[in-house]
């Protein structure tokens, strides 16, 4: 756990579906179609309500965020981000950034007080978890230095190995600011 201000980044494995936030975020894809991984698990628990509301936004671009309602989930919303496809350019940590930061900016739209994200980007996608980390953390540290009404920052991370490559982002930051 590290604070920034008065928030809290946290990091937690686990199955981000169970997450009691305001708002979980998706890893979703451009058509907001539903799909494998996160994407999947989370439309299977939250049920038809949250692709009734998808079909009716009709897509996201990548780098761009939506939001929903969360269906059965503990959430009260879902956010979905749509990570690029890791192709090795700089333009990809551009818009992995781009989808922490209008999936954060929805947050504070809607006044929410906690946001749950997965690692985007780094299952079929492909992103590299040691660089997709250190995007997704510097993103919330900067969003959260700002001043900010999110309480709480939670990154769920499905495995272990995830969550130690996440706590090495983290602790890095921490390291730059020393």
């Amino acid at each position: 756990m590290r604070r920034f201000g008065k928030s809290v980044i946290e990091l937690t494995q686990g199955d981000i579906t169970a997450m009691r936030a305001d708002a979980i975020v998706n890893a979703a894809n451009s058509r907001l179609a539903g799909g494998g991984g996160v994407d999947g698990a989370i439309h299977r628990a939250g049920g038809p309500a949250i692709m009734e509301e998808c079909t009716r936004i009709g897509g996201c671009a990548t780098g761009s965020a939506v939001i929903t309602c969360a269906g059965r989930l503990a959430a009260k919303h879902i956010i979905h981000a749509v990570a690029p496809f890791y192709s090795g350019r700089a333009r990809d940590a551009e818009l992995l950034r781009s989808a922490y930061d209008a999936s954060l900016r929805l947050a504070e739209e809607r006044a929410l007080t906690s946001i749950a994200f997965p690692s985007l980007g780094t299952g079929a996608y492909r992103y590299p978890i040691e660089e997709a980390s250190a995007i997704a953390l510097g993103a919330a540290a900067a969003h959260l230095r700002k001043g900010s009404a999110l309480e709480r920052v939670w990154f769920v991370l499905f495995s272990e190995r995830d969550h130690a490559v996440y706590a090495a982002a983290l602790d890095a930051i921490r390291s730059e600011e020393s």
